[in-house]
């Protein structure tokens, strides 16, 4: 299975930027032989020089287009539900053991995502989640994600570095 990141806005050289690139490597190399690759990273900013709603159309049509049926969706969102590094380790392998080809986290832009990824969760096609009611900057809640991402594979390998 794939773990693939669909991010709004272009990161800059940077701390985060080599906070995420260290991240994702790390996870990358103990997730081979879980059987799981990835996690990529696709970012993009397609709504640059629009506003408002036709920005944020733009931007979820972005994060959509490379979703296939039966893929599993995460939207990040303030008011997602919660979910602890297990459960989450836990979700990935469920996952993977019912076959799932992608598992995508989705990062809306500055002013939420837009109405595609928003049906999606609608309808039941994406799971709502969240690192909690504040809200974050977008370029910081990629490090958390990355982060989360390598804790929720240390647990499936056994790996010492997640402690309950």
């Amino acid at each position: 299975m794939r773990i693939a990141i669909g991010a709004i806005g272009l990161l800059k050289r940077g701390p985060e930027a080599d906070l995420v690139e260290d991240y994702l490597q790390r996870t990358r190399a103990l997730a081979r032989p879980l059987g799981l690759k990835g996690p990529e990273l696709f970012e993009g900013d397609p709504g640059k020089t629009r506003s408002g709603q036709a920005r944020m159309d733009a931007e979820a049509e972005f994060l959509t287009r490379q979703i296939q049926p039966g893929d599993a969706v995460f939207m990040l969102d303030e008011h997602g539900k919660a979910m602890t590094s297990r459960a989450l380790s836990q979700t990935l392998q469920r996952q993977l053991h019912d076959g799932a080809a992608q598992s995508w986290f989705l990062i809306g832009g500055a002013d939420g995502h837009g109405a595609a990824v928003r049906e999606l969760a609608a309808s039941g096609g994406a799971r709502k989640i969240s690192f909690g009611p504040a809200t974050w900057p977008h370029m910081l809640v990629r490090v958390m994600l990355a982060e989360q991402l390598y804790r929720a594979v240390t647990i499936l390998s056994g790996h010492p570095y997640h402690r309950d």
